[in-house]
């Protein structure tokens, strides 16, 4: 919309989703952040349930932003473990926020929406982040390195296991490793794509490369 309103009162839920948690996304809390009336939140969205949305909305698309920034290389395994990286970033740039996307609720005391597109993957903001990732696997299956397969069965396996580990790390399961990233996530990584089909040696290869990769990002 013109007047920018919309995408302030976003930006403001965002905010406070970061520093306060979920409950303080209310119509007065997020008004008063944009210097805006309650009515603000009303007139542009309906309420905080449409409010949310289009926070959830506001997050897979900067997801899909960020995996835009990454390089696509010849190897398209690193690139896929660059890809699981930048979602762990993300999910601990603000937590609460990753919770809202992924339809969890361990650190807030917001209602979850039954009709939600955007938590159910239907929403063209997810799609495209996810398509991101759909490319890579199908780069993947072609370089030969893993058996010939479905991309998209490969996609979701990697999805779940690169979220799965995330949402245990934020919840602060790992405590005990010295280097959960290391010892948990991108080991996993590798013994996943060795159940897909390529040697350990060629997949650890990858994975090292991804870590190097990350490591030099300017806005890790």
């Amino acid at each position: 919309m013109p007047d920018g309103v919309p995408e302030r009162l976003v930006d403001a839920a965002i905010r406070l989703l970061a520093e306060q948690g979920p409950s303080a996304i209310k119509a007065r809390t997020v008004a008063a952040a944009t210097g805006l009336s309650t009515m603000a939140v009303y007139s542009h969205f309906g309420g905080i349930p449409e409010l949310t949305t289009a926070v959830i909305e506001r997050g897979f698309k900067d997801l899909d932003a960020a995996f835009r920034r990454l390089p696509v290389t010849d190897d398209p395994m690193a690139d896929l473990a660059l890809q699981a990286l930048t979602c762990r970033r993300v999910a601990h740039d603000n937590p609460h926020l990753y919770d809202l996307m992924f339809g969890l609720s361990t650190r807030g005391t917001y209602r979850q929406q039954t009709e939600s597109a955007c938590a159910s993957g239907r929403s063209h903001a997810f799609l495209d982040a996810y398509t991101q990732v759909l490319e890579a696997c199908a780069r993947l299956v072609n370089s030969g390195r893993i058996r010939e397969q479905d991309p998209s069965r490969v996609a979701a396996q990697l999805w779940s296991f690169a979220h799965g580990f995330i949402t245990l790390e934020l919840a602060e399961t790992f405590v005990g490793c010295d280097d959960p990233v290391k010892e948990i996530l991108l080991a996993l990584g590798v013994n996943v794509f060795v159940g897909l089909g390529d040697t350990r040696e060629s997949a650890e290869a990858s994975h090292e490369a991804a870590a190097l990769a990350f490591a030099a990002l300017p806005d890790r």
